[in-house]
């Protein structure tokens, strides 16, 4: 549970969650979905590479129980660059119009699977843990597409 589960959501969480601005305002700003696709790629990658430091540098495990330091960190990582890059990939579709569709689905999917393993390991309402993360999503899912579209 506190070596892989809560570091794979932490991740999952940063990652479906923190890229949704960078992407969106790169997909409003441009209108082009490679270019979408290009800031998400960084901005998927870049946070799983700092997720992974920062969770392998919190703490040593000894006295959390967290177990090691290098593990919990490429979970956390990975799950962060893996939430990001599943909202970026469908902006290897052409059509921008089509992309932006894929890519708001699997935003949902994303934010569904978060809130079912929240549900499901960390004992948090369904219902509950639903509108925390459709709330913080859709918040930054609007900001990106604000700023895009400025």
């Amino acid at each position: 549970m506190l070596q892989v589960i809560q570091p794979g959501l932490a991740g999952l969480m940063d990652g479906s969650v923190s890229t949704l601005a960078p992407i969106f305002a790169a997909a409003f700003a441009t209108r082009q979905t490679h270019a979408a696709f290009l800031v998400g790629l960084a901005a998927s990658l870049g946070a799983g590479i700092s997720m992974a430091f920062a969770e392998a540098l919190s703490d040593d495990g000894s006295l959390t129980g967290r177990g090691k330091p290098l593990f919990r960190g490429l979970v956390t990582g990975a799950m962060t660059a893996a939430g990001g890059l599943g909202h970026t990939l469908p902006f290897l579709i052409s059509s921008f119009h089509v992309a932006f569709i894929v890519a708001v689905l699997v935003v949902a999917v994303e934010l569904a699977i978060i809130s079912y393993v929240r549900h499901r390991y960390m004992d948090t309402p369904l219902l509950s843990s639903a509108m925390q993360v459709i709330v913080g999503g859709t918040a930054v899912f609007i900001i990106g597409i604000w700023i895009g579209s400025s």
